[in-house]
C-alpha cells in the first residue's frame, strides 16, 4: 500500500499522538496464523473497528492537543519505562473516557488469585454495551523483525527468546485460559497486539504472510548505515514520533529505531558483530 491511515501525525503534543496512535492504528496481524495451535480460543478487533472509535474520539483528542494537562498527569502515575506499559496506561486512559466508544470498564490489572498463588493477571475486563457480552481484553505493543522466509517461527524481538510465535502461544495457552473474573462470566477473549513488523532491508514486501496486516505499514531493517537523512528515535518515540522539522541526523549509530526525514520510513538499525563504516548514502 502507498498510503496508509495515520491520523496520529495530526496531532501536536506528543503524548497525544500516542495516544491517537493506541486508539486508531490496526494490529499488526490481521488474522491469526494457520500454524498456530489454539488451545483457547480468542479474536482479533478488525481494522475498521479502530478506525470508528478513532473518528468517534476526535473532539477528545483535538482538546486535549490544546490542554494535554490531564492525560499527562494520568500518564505520571506509571513509574515503569517499559513501552508496553506506556501503551497499556494510554489504552486504560480511553477506556475511561465512556462518552466516546460503547464500552464500560469493570476493572483493570485484575490478578487471579488461588489461595495463595497466582494464576495470572488479566488486562482489561469491560462490558460491551452494544452486545451486552464481557470482554477480556490483553493488550500488547511489539515490534518483530523478519528474518529466513517470513514464517511464524522467524518473527524476533529486539530480545530474540521474544518472539511473534511465543507471545501468541502465551496469549493462547496462559493469559486467555480463564472462564471468568470479578464474579463475571467471561464471553469473549480478544488480543489487540500493536507496534510495527520490519523486514529486511532490500528484501520484497510480495512475500509476507497472510496473516501480516497490510493496513499498517511494515518497516525495514538491517545491518547497513546510512549517512544522512536518518535520525534516531527517542525510546517513547517508538509508539509515535514527535513533530521534527529540522533532525539531527544519525552520524554514530547504535541499535535502535531509526526514521527517514525524507520518506517517513521507520527502519530498525542492528549492530553487526563487527560494524564497519559507513557504506551508503541515501
Amino acid at each position: 500500500m502507498s498510503e496508509y491511515f495515520e491520523p496520529w501525525f495530526e496531532y501536536q503534543q506528543p503524548i497525544v499522538r500516542q495516544l491517537a496512535f493506541v486508539v486508531a492504528s490496526p494490529n499488526i496481524i490481521q488474522a491469526l496464523p494457520e500454524q498456530l495451535h489454539t488451545q483457547h480460543t480468542f479474536e482479533l478487533h478488525s481494522n475498521d473497528f479502530w478506525k470508528d472509535l478513532y473518528l468517534r474520539y476526535i473532539p477528545r483528542l483535538k482538546f486535549l492537543d490544546q490542554h494535554p494537562e490531564e492525560l499527562i498527569t494520568f500518564i505520571q502515575q506509571l513509574k515503569s519505562t517499559r513501552l508496553g506499559l506506556r501503551f497499556e496506561y494510554l489504552m486504560w486512559f480511553w477506556l475511561q473516557d465512556a462518552a466516546y466508544h460503547h464500552y464500560q470498564l469493570i476493572g483493570h490489572s485484575i490478578q487471579i488469585i488461588d489461595g495463595k498463588d497466582t494464576l495470572g493477571e488479566l488486562d482489561f475486563l469491560l462490558i460491551n454495551t452494544q452486545t451486552q457480552e464481557v470482554e477480556h481484553w490483553e493488550v500488547a505493543l511489539k515490534y518483530y523483525l523478519a528474518e529466513a522466509d517470513y514464517s511464524l517461527s522467524h518473527w524476533y524481538g529486539l530480545n530474540r527468546s521474544d518472539t511473534l510465535e511465543r507471545k501468541l502461544k502465551h496469549f493462547t495457552q496462559k493469559q486467555f485460559q480463564f472462564k471468568s473474573a470479578l464474579g463475571h462470566t467471561i464471553q469473549k477473549r480478544i488480543a489487540i497486539l500493536k507496534g510495527q513488523l520490519f523486514i529486511p532491508i532490500n528484501r520484497p514486501e510480495n512475500t509476507l504472510p497472510l496473516f501480516v496486516n497490510p493496513y499498517r505499514e511494515v518497516g525495514q531493517w538491517g545491518t547497513q548505515l546510512f549517512c544522512s537523512r536518518y535520525y534516531r528515535l527517542n525510546r517513547l518515540e517508538w509508539i509515535c514520533p514527535n513533530e521534527i522539522t529540522d533532525p539531527i541526523y544519525a552520524a554514530f549509530w547504535c541499535n535502535g529505531l531509526y526514521r527517514n526525514f525524507k520518506t517517513k520510513q521507520h527502519y530498525m538499525y542492528r549492530q553487526p558483530p563487527i560494524l564497519s563504516i559507513c557504506v551508503k548514502k541515501m
